[in-house]
């Protein structure tokens, strides 16, 4: 994000405010008020905890123009808090990564938007949404699968220095009118009037009962299954014995609040079998202070996964 900021600021002639502390206190809502901020960037987590801790409350955001948003899937819920803050400003969701140097997909002042989607690839990207053989969807067709990008592309890496780029980018990725798409390892929908919805990532997601899901998806589910829900985190893990891949809940509880694993494991699941699939079946439930992330913020699924594995494999030697 440092240098699309500092670009895109410097470019249009604008003033970059730059806030020294945390910014999920209110004294970074009041520098946000005092400074007289008109696009103001988030990452959905701040988002969800400025609402639930009520930090902003009697602050003015009325001269934002226009929120950008980027780095986790956004929650509808949570981007119409925040765009009541401003007038019911649209909020443009930024989805790329470091090796193409931006996006690849992004909302635009041009469209009109939806909260949590996208609505264009970005200016020189090009892509396709592949099915479970990696055949591409038509581009008028709703549908889910796994994005390919186009190679040739403003911003994309060309050379990695601790990897093989041809392998991590390229090897195993079909060809589509005489290239061969680049790897990214986004899950993205294409709804009905054309948004797109970013699932996950491909790692992320699961084989329940036969059936494809993604983290994000049940997790969506979960997050409004109980008041006293702040965020989940959903993962699948093959029993330390072998056999189908099971569903685990990760739960951060709201400040204040209290809750039962296996009472919550009964709510998520009548949640996820009533909105998703009856199939679905929630196998355990734990209730931890926070979850593993990045220095940029993002979920740390992997480091859950290896969690809950080590702990089943050492239930199953006793």
């Amino acid at each position: 994000m440092g240098p699309v900021i500092l670009f895109s600021s410097f470019l249009n002639g604008a003033t970059l405010a730059l806030y020294q502390g945390s910014p999920l206190e209110r004294s970074f809502g009041k520098f946000v008020q005092d400074a007289g901020v008109t696009v103001l960037g988030t990452v959905p987590s701040l988002v969800k905890a400025w609402r639930n801790t009520n930090c902003l409350e009697g602050l003015d955001w009325t001269k934002i123009r226009s929120f950008a948003s980027t780095g986790e899937t956004s929650n509808v819920d949570d981007d119409l808090w925040l765009s009541s803050k401003a007038w019911y400003n649209a909020i443009i969701e930024s989805c790329g990564g470091t090796e193409l140097s931006s996006a690849y997909i992004q909302g635009s002042l041009l469209q009109p938007q939806a909260f949590g989607a996208f609505s264009t690839a970005t200016m020189t990207a090009g892509l396709v949404i592949l099915d479970e053989c990696g055949v591409p969807y038509p581009d008028d067709q709703p549908c889910v699968g796994e994005v390919g990008l186009f190679p040739l592309y403003l911003g994309a890496s060309d050379r990695l220095l601790n990897a093989d780029h041809e392998e991590v980018y390229f090897r195993g990725m079909p060809m589509y009118k005489g290239m061969c798409l680049r790897r990214h390892g986004d899950i993205i929908k294409r709804t009905v009037g054309g948004y797109i919805i970013v699932q996950g990532r491909a790692d992320d997601t699961m084989n329940l009962g036969g059936i494809k899901t993604s983290s994000v998806e049940i997790e969506r589910v979960c997050d409004q299954a109980d008041e006293s829900i702040l965020e989940t985190a959903a993962i699948s893990v093959s029993p330390a014995g072998g056999g189908p891949e099971v569903l685990v809940i990760f739960v951060v509880l709201k400040k204040g609040f209290t809750s039962q694993p296996d009472k919550l494991k009964m709510i998520f699941s009548k949640a996820i079998q009533s909105k998703l699939n009856p199939l679905f079946k929630v196998s355990l439930v734990k209730v931890v202070p926070e979850f593993p992330r990045t220095a940029s913020n993002k979920l740390l699924r992997r480091v859950l996964r290896d969690q809950i594995k080590h702990e089943l494999s050492v239930r199953s030697r006793i």
